[in-house]
């Protein structure tokens, strides 16, 4: 009797929290099997923890940059990453380039700094011819 006391109370207290978290009806919460529920309360358990360890991020470097030097630079709290590049279309746009180096020449290169009111810069060889050879 005591242990089936016992089910009736964890029962109920998993209808609450299911009740007040997401908002589910008894029906709906009935309709749930054990594994659906116990993968619903992980992932709830996740989250809970994902937004805590946010909220803790912040409030460190939110007192890292109160407390910084002067004049130095703020700290960001989310770093910028850049993507990782599609190999394959960087592999083809090489291919396409050297092909079209190979028919017109380096021509292009400079219609786009001209394009951009920009002189190209001068490699090593050009600049060893204007500086003597050295």
């Amino acid at each position: 009797m005591d242990s089936e006391s016992n089910n009736d109370f964890d029962l109920e207290k998993q209808f609450a929290f299911f009740v007040v978290n997401f908002h589910m009806t008894k029906h709906d919460f009935e309709e749930l099997t054990e594994v659906e529920k116990n993968f619903i309360m992980k992932e709830w358990e996740n989250k809970v923890i994902f937004e805590s360890t946010m909220l803790r991020n912040a409030v460190l470097n939110a007192e890292q940059n109160l407390n910084r030097k002067r004049n130095s630079r703020f700290i960001d709290l989310h770093k910028k990453r850049q993507k990782k590049a599609d190999v394959n279309y960087t592999v083809n746009a090489l291919q396409a380039i050297s092909e079209n180096e190979a028919q017109e020449g380096k021509a292009w290169i400079d219609r786009i700094y001209g394009a951009n009111g920009l002189r190209r810069p001068k490699n090593k060889e050009e600049r060893g011819k204007m500086n003597g050879g050295f």
